[in-house]
């Protein structure tokens, strides 16, 4: 029989030096500089606000159930301890849910997961815990910030062994090993820990934005103060000038520069003739010509759709435009909710591979048949259309009650009352 070689020979291609990853081509979007750039988008930004904002309240509504891995009772078991261990945490789910949902705009998410004997009521939080079986439990799920990221752990084959932060208050490098984290991204792609963002794609669009958006206060300002004219005699603009010329003319400058319509305009200026009669010095303020040649307002509007079809939620903008139909907000809806989908899928994936499986080793149960977590759909499902395709199906003659299953789950999509003997995280 041949022998598997078992050795790796090449590598992911990932492009890293001394724990940093340098992926990106655009030198002013690597590092430091990509994180505070990041963080003026989140901040800063109101279409990318609500796109977030959007992306967590339908996430945080989802149902969430942890189902164990087979019917026997040690499987039973593992999944009672995952479910109980999930409502047992120092933070809430939702609450936690929140912090994990960082990973999109940052493109990753890191977490220490905290552990605790659960031994009842304690002013200890190791021991502390609404359970008093003596098993190992969460408590809690604790997220190293991005913004604390000081490198990577690599080994040889360029595999993350953990992540180096520098926190505030301490600001000490600490490693926090990946055998006790859970490490959410948006893209394994090359094993590139830091993923990528979501609103990589959005960085083009929110840099014009920006400065469009700048650019278009300036005008208004200058359009309502009218622009500032100074009209001084010729020697302060000689090159020979004095230098209390020099002087004038810099106080002069400073005036015409700074003025602005708000509550401490006003301007001090000297009345002085020549011996024709004619002022030495006067200052006006030229109104506008009239409308500009571009559409700022359009422009906006056209950046901000660009930002929010490259996270296909520009369902948000319909309405502001005064067009679109409601089936066209219906099919980029049911775009928006596949994604969604696919991103609780990938937590779900995460909590199974990484956080459940630790916690059934660490209490000593069979690891046979782990427990798994799994989510239920972001959108509702019509009930009208829902009732119809059940009609059509009973009308050519399927038979569909008495169906226990069945009938919970109609009753689940109504939002009725069921029987059910687990309970949601």
């Amino acid at each position: 029989m041949t022998r598997a070689d078992l050795t790796a020979i090449g590598s992911t291609g990932l492009t890293h030096f001394d724990g940093r990853v340098y992926e990106e081509y655009l030198r002013e979007l690597q590092g430091d500089r990509w994180r505070r750039t990041l963080r003026e988008m989140i901040d800063q930004d109101p279409v990318i606000g609500a796109v977030l904002f959007a992306v967590e309240m339908l996430i945080r509504q989802v149902a969430w159930e942890v189902h164990a891995g087979a019917d026997d009772s040690a499987s039973q078991e593992a999944a009672a301890l995952v479910r109980s261990a999930l409502h047992d945490m120092e933070t809430t789910w939702p609450d936690t849910l929140s912090e994990i949902l960082s990973f999109l705009p940052w493109g990753w998410s890191y977490f220490e997961i905290l552990y605790k004997t659960r031994n009842g009521e304690s002013t200890d939080p190791t021991q502390h815990s609404t359970a008093t079986d003596g098993r190992i439990g969460w408590r809690g799920w604790s997220i190293r910030s991005q913004d604390t990221l000081d490198g990577w752990d690599f080994d040889d084959h360029g595999t993350v062994r953990g992540l180096y932060q520098i926190a505030p208050p301490r600001y000490v490098r600490t490693l926090v090993p990946s055998e006790k984290a859970l490490h959410f991204r948006t893209t394994s792609r090359k094993g590139n820990p830091e993923g990528r963002s979501i609103l990589r794609n959005a960085y083009r669009p929110w840099y014009f934005k920006k400065h469009i958006e700048g650019i278009e206060g300036i005008g208004i300002e200058r359009d309502l103060a009218g622009l500032p004219v100074a009209w001084v005699p010729e020697q302060l603009l000689a090159v020979d000038r004095t230098a209390d010329e020099a002087a004038v003319y810099e106080a002069i400058r400073q005036i015409v520069t700074n003025i602005r319509r708000d509550e401490q305009e006003g301007i001090i200026f000297p009345l002085a003739y020549d011996g024709s009669g004619n002022k030495v010095y006067d200052l006006t303020l030229l109104s506008s010509g009239g409308g500009r040649q571009f559409n700022t307002d359009r422009i906006v509007q056209r950046y901000d759709a660009k930002i929010a079809m490259t996270v296909m939620a520009d369902f948000l903008l319909l309405g502001h435009e005064k067009v679109g139909s409601f089936a066209l907000a219906s099919s980029k809806t049911d775009l928006f909710s596949v994604a969604l989908g696919a991103w609780l899928d990938t937590i779900c994936a995460v909590i199974n591979s990484q956080a459940i499986p630790r916690l059934v080793r660490l209490n000593g149960m069979q690891r046979g048949a782990l427990p798994v977590l799994t989510h239920s759909d972001v959108e509702t499902v019509d009930l009208a259309e829902l009732g119809a395709y059940i009609s059509a199906l009973t009308g050519a003659g399927m038979t569909l009650f008495p169906n226990e299953a069945l009938e919970t789950h109609l009753l689940k999509q109504a939002g009725l009352p069921v029987v059910d003997t687990q309970k949601d995280p």
